[in-house]
């Protein structure tokens, strides 16, 4: 018989000292830290520790016994059990000051090399409804609340339509309104809810990988134009048919209506088919007069207007003359290479993901730009000391890795081509603080642009400027 686990404490009157990592929040507690996710600085709570280290413990708030004064009223009725928007307590200039000292923080903890004045972020001018794409899953084990629990009542009806619990695959969160995207995306999805239910459609059970209605992407583009991928979990041709319909009739915003037959084990679509039914396969966001497409399978910033602010800081750091080779590294779809290219000789964009770089492709044709050129393969694999021979070496490296940051030999292959700028984008200060660590090796940081990309999330995105040592 195996041990019983011991019951944790409930510690009580708990003053939260200040914001830490991951959204949550921080006290100290006998010299010990205790993060404390949705409290606030100034809080005072009684706390239920939920797992315990030698070092620091985790916990949730049971009473709050003071208010802090910071607190402001969430805007979501979802806030604190869906997995996002763990900010929505805090008002929106202390939650990009929060940003600002994480990014200051990072450099300089980690990155531990000289810093210039780090400039003040530029916050997001549109705090709801800023993001361009939503992501929905079906499920017929809808979570219950604490409070729906509580109640004593029986619930047999458990379909639902809405975000993934952390830390629970299978449990989904239904979700009444999400103040992230227009308001049109909550219509489609409780219309694609209710449509189900009055049509006998099963929702998808993902324990047993079996339903018709699984996912919805939606995609609503700056320029107005709407796109909505239905993924359904079996092959249904009338159903699905009826669905399109359905969605086609009562939806004339729609312009790009698609669906997909997912029966895999995951929700990735990838690598499967999109039918398109209704619009053309694609939308199209704008940026100074430039088109982007951006299809189904397609990676584009979620805020559309915060990627304009973002790009035009890479853009002015990057300091073009007019006649650069610019390299552009994990360039996704080429939006930056782009963005770019008519301020210099010619941009060569590489990319891991095949399907990304032919969208590059396309969006350098749409637009009559000649002078890029994009390549496929891991950037480590295809970013070789050979490879600067062959193309030249650039007088300016654009570089925007994924969150883990760039691979030691990438590295090591900038710091042979020694261009004579480098603008780092990065979506993880602590990463780039420590790839700046090595690059520092020859090259010094001249400026520092954090840009919020997220509000209402501890998510942050940072821009750094650098110059090769020793050129003027």
């Amino acid at each position: 018989m195996g041990r019983k686990k011991k019951e944790l404490p409930v510690i009580t009157d708990v003053e939260i000292a200040d914001v830490a990592a991951e959204g949550k929040s921080v006290a100290r507690v006998d010299g010990k830290v205790v993060f404390i996710p949705f409290g606030a600085p100034g809080d005072v709570a009684d706390v239920k520790i939920d797992r315990k280290r030698s070092s620091w413990s985790e916990g949730h708030i049971v009473e709050l016994k003071k208010t802090s004064a910071l607190r402001v009223e969430p805007k979501c009725e979802h806030f604190g059990t869906c997995g996002g928007c763990k900010w929505q307590h805090l008002p929106y200039d202390f939650q990009i000051k929060c940003k600002q000292q994480q990014v200051t923080d990072a450099l300089e903890r980690i990155a531990k090399i000289p810093l210039p004045e780090i400039s003040p972020i530029l916050g997001s001018e549109q705090i709801w409804e800023y993001r361009n794409k939503m992501e929905y899953t079906f499920s017929n084990k809808s979570w219950l609340t604490f409070e729906q629990l509580s109640s004593g009542a029986e619930f047999p009806d458990r379909d639902a339509a809405g975000f993934h619990i952390p830390g629970a695959f299978d449990k989904v969160l239904d979700i009444k309104a999400c103040h992230l995207q227009d308001d049109l995306g909550n219509r489609l999805r409780l219309f694609v809810k209710a449509w189900g239910k009055e049509n006998g459609q099963t929702f998808y059970d993902l324990r047993a990988q079996t339903g018709f209605l699984r996912t919805m992407m939606i995609r609503i583009a700056s320029t107005g134009e709407v796109m909505l991928v239905m993924v359904v979990g079996e092959e249904n041709p009338e159903a699905i048919n009826k669905l399109m319909k359905a969605l086609k009739e009562n939806f004339p915003e729609i312009t790009s209506l698609n669906y997909v037959v997912n029966t895999k084990q995951n929700d990735t679509f990838g690598d499967l088919d999109v039918v398109n039914c209704h619009g053309k396969p694609y939308i199209e966001e704008e940026m100074e007069g430039l088109k982007f497409r951006v299809g189904p399978k397609s990676f584009y910033q979620t805020n559309s207007r915060q990627a304009y602010r973002l790009y035009c800081v890479a853009r002015d750091f990057a300091n073009l003359k007019g006649d650069e080779l610019v390299y552009d590294l994990y360039t996704g779809t080429g939006t930056i290479a782009n963005f770019v290219a008519r301020k210099c000789r010619k941009v060569i964009g590489i990319e891991y993901v095949p399907e990304a770089i032919e969208d590059a492709k396309v969006n350098s044709a749409v637009n009559g730009i000649e002078n890029t050129e994009f390549l496929a393969g891991d950037m480590k694999d295809v970013l070789t000391d050979d490879f600067i021979a062959e193309k030249g070496r650039p007088d300016v490296m654009i570089v925007d890795p994924p969150r883990a940051g760039m691979h030691q030999d990438v590295v090591d292959v900038i710091l042979n081509a020694e261009p004579k700028r480098i603008v780092y984008v990065s979506c993880n200060p602590a990463t780039q603080a420590r790839d700046l660590a090595l690059l520092h090796a020859k090259y010094d940081v001249e400026a520092v642009q954090p840009v919020d990309m997220f509000p209402h999330t501890h998510h942050v995105e940072n821009v750094v400027a650098l110059s090769l040592r020793g050129e003027a």
